[in-house]
């Protein structure tokens, strides 16, 4: 049996969008997919709206630490997903680096508990896209 894969999930302050996409993916794929996240500028903690909808799933992401992107931890990976536009992550041979570019409420003027509602749902619709191509 081959080892499972790996995702890396990228944003800026690694405490709200990429923190998201992580848990949604650990959520959605169990054991089968290697999950973690970081912030190419991290923040102090976890944002906590993003906390509050996920906890409406079942998830619990308040304990988790905003960490470093680092090149090795993109080498382990294998694969990268970026979630925004505004981190940016250096090509590095060997690693996939993917650029969800996700939907942005506040850029319509919704902010708040909607917003992450919106961001929430957007990022879990393609956590499952991606589950879908790495189990293939």
């Amino acid at each position: 049996m081959s080892a499972a894969p790996a995702v890396l999930f990228v944003c800026v302050k690694n405490g709200g969008k990429s923190q998201m996409a992580a848990a949604l993916m650990a959520l959605e794929a169990g054991d089968a997919v290697k999950v973690s996240s970081a912030g190419t500028s991290p923040g102090a903690r976890v944002n906590g709206l993003a906390a509050d909808t996920l906890s409406e799933l079942g998830i619990d992401i308040s304990g988790e630490t905003p960490t470093l992107l680092t090149e090795s931890a993109m080498r382990q990976a294998g694969r990268v997903v970026v979630l925004g536009r505004e981190a940016q992550v250096p090509p590095i041979p060997g690693v996939t680096i993917d650029l969800w570019d996700t939907d942005e409420p506040s850029e319509r003027g919704i902010g708040g508990r909607e917003r992450m509602l919106l961001v929430r749902d957007d990022i879990h619709e393609r956590v499952r896209q991606l589950l879908r191509q790495l189990l293939e």
